[in-house]
């Protein structure tokens, strides 16, 4: 018997987590962060509906906080199953988890700080940069299209899904009962493996065809099940070339005003695009000469890591990587790591762009930066990418008139502009797409979406005849093998 849990993500963005079940194993997809009201982060992030010292191994799509970031927690409660990842996804996450932990410690000293003089009692982080080192212990890498077996009864391939550097839609192949001379060993591999094997694809996250840097996705074929996200279920981008004019022209009004561009960016992948498009404005005159700051250590060692991940990325990059030019502006841009020159930022009043992690505007430098700007009519906040509810950044999307900032409350004057034709995440049109190539012969979960997306985009599916549905969450279905 094969069973699938939906333990995150579902029905609603944050926090993927699946597990698949069998006889003899049990399998986590992504470990991801939910992210929300601080109390909700630690109730929703420190409770498992499993116990994580039963996991025989965790496949993760790809490097991204919502999908990878609670590894460090079920390492610390237990978990030591070895995690299956692209060399990329691995290589970030090196980067990436130690950082995560960081930055919870440092904002948990920050908001102590002010829980001390309200005389609240001191609250300690989700996990520790100590935790996440130890977790990466029990990364495993592998490249894209290597079958790999992760346990006795099931083979996962890795297929490129055009998210982010690295993302893949895991294919696992699930064959409860193996039949006679099927191979044991962890590198080889049958294809369908036996009579009532079943092959389940998980698409979450999906990216978009013609992406700078990135390559496109593949479209894994000869499914059963099909898990996929629904971000943007029921919305359609505009061309990514859109997306440069409307930055060029936010940058543009809000330099002529005296005032600053503060972007809240995730570190990875969005900042490296933004970064790419500015070098490019920048090199064209389509922007002024003004300073342009990327305050954020880990996006620049994130930005190193796409040149040492070469391979990864799209011809026409590696092509211009490879005749030494500067697609990420080293030379006209400044990365910033220490915390002196941040702080330096806020006392320099001269007009500017910073970008800053993180993007959902929950922890890390940018809380500072809009702290210290938000109050400004002059400035700008540029909105480039998804705001989960409840977050600081959906709050400002939506222009609350008042925003509460490391539990202080601060006036939203400053301009804000949201420019959605930045995701990295396929819309409607192109999820609509994917799923009719892949043709998944019994089911099609859609997880990883708010409900606005999620609920039309299945009525959409159901009146195309497909058999679409949508999990809750801690939901358990079986998966047929007949």
């Amino acid at each position: 018997m094969i069973k699938l849990k939906f333990c995150g993500g579902a029905r609603t963005v944050t926090g993927s987590m699946h597990l698949v079940k069998t006889e003899q194993s049990r399998v986590l997809i992504d470990a991801g962060l939910f992210q929300g009201r601080r109390k909700d982060f630690y109730d929703i992030n420190n409770y498992f509906i499993f116990p994580p010292d039963k996991i025989n191994a965790l496949v993760l799509s790809h490097a991204h906080i919502d999908h990878s970031g609670n590894i460090p927690n079920l390492v610390k409660h237990g978990m030591r199953a070895p995690i299956h990842a692209t060399s990329a996804t691995v290589d970030l996450c090196r980067l990436m988890l130690p950082d995560s932990g960081h930055i919870q410690e440092e904002d948990i000293r920050f908001v102590n700080k002010i829980n001390l003089r309200k005389g609240i009692p001191p609250v300690k982080p989700l996990y520790t940069k100590e935790d996440a080192n130890k977790s990466l212990e029990y990364f495993r890498g592998a490249y894209y299209e290597e079958p790999i077996k992760i346990t006795p009864d099931i083979n996962c391939t890795f297929y490129e899904s055009g998210h982010v550097l690295g993302s893949a839609i895991p294919v696992l192949e699930i064959n409860p009962a193996p039949a006679s001379g099927v191979a044991t060993e962890s590198r080889l591999f049958r294809g369908r493996g036996g009579v009532n094997g079943i092959r389940l694809a998980y698409a979450v996250d999906l990216g978009r065809k013609n992406l700078p840097l990135l390559r496109n996705p593949v479209v894994p074929k000869d499914i059963d099940y099909l898990i996929i996200e629904s971000t943007y279920g029921n919305r359609l981008h505009d061309p990514i070339e859109t997306a440069k004019s409307k930055l060029a022209e936010v940058i543009n009004r809000t330099i002529k005003r005296g005032g600053r561009v503060i972007i809240p960016s995730f570190a990875f992948e969005r900042t490296q695009e933004v970064v790419y498009f500015l070098n490019e404005l920048f090199t064209k005159g389509a922007i002024p000469q003004v300073p342009i700051y990327v305050d954020s250590p880990l996006a620049t060692n994130i930005t190193l890591a796409f040149q040492q991940n070469i391979r990864y990325l799209d011809e026409a990059t590696q092509d211009m990587m490879r005749r030494q030019q500067d697609p990420f502006g080293f030379s006209r841009i400044k990365y910033i790591r220490s915390t002196d020159e941040s702080k330096r930022l806020n006392a320099d009043k001269q007009p500017m762009v910073i970008l800053s992690a993180s993007g959902m505007c929950e922890a890390g430098r940018i809380l500072h930066h809009l702290k210290n700007n938000i109050e400004n009519h002059n400035n700008t906040i540029l909105v480039i990418g998804y705001m989960a509810e409840n977050t600081l950044g959906k709050k400002i999307v939506e222009r609350q008139p008042v925003v509460k900032i490391f539990g202080e409350e601060y006036r939203l004057r400053a301009e804000v502009v949201k420019i959605n034709s930045f995701s990295a995440h396929a819309d409607k049109d192109a999820l609509l797409e994917f799923i009719k190539q892949c043709a998944p012969k019994k089911k099609i979960f859609l997880v990883h979406g708010d409900m606005e997306q999620s609920e039309p985009f299945l009525e959409q599916l159901k009146k195309l005849g497909l058999p679409a549905y949508l999990p809750t969450k801690n939901e358990e279905v079986e998966l047929s093998e007949a």
